[in-house]
């Protein structure tokens, strides 16, 4: 008996985390989103904050766009 437990097929072929263009500029571009939107809190600024929750939007928006381009994880 092996003490190293068997790895499921679909597991192993798992690798990449989704480490893709889209994704980092998803994902960068949102937490942008956030730091503006928590200094606009902070500041009391809301138009700041409104923004960053557009920020938000848009990030999305790329990101699926940049998928939809071929830059995101193939199927």
């Amino acid at each position: 008996m092996s003490s190293q437990p068997e790895l499921d097929a679909t597991a192993a072929h798992h690798d990449d985390h989704g480490s893709t263009p889209a994704a980092w500029t998803t994902v960068a571009i949102i937490v942008l989103a956030f730091v503006v939107g928590t200094l606009g809190i902070i500041l009391g600024n809301w138009l700041m904050f409104w923004i960053a929750v557009g920020m938000v939007v848009v990030g999305a928006v790329v990101g699926k766009v940049m998928a939809m381009m071929g830059l995101g994880k193939q199927r």
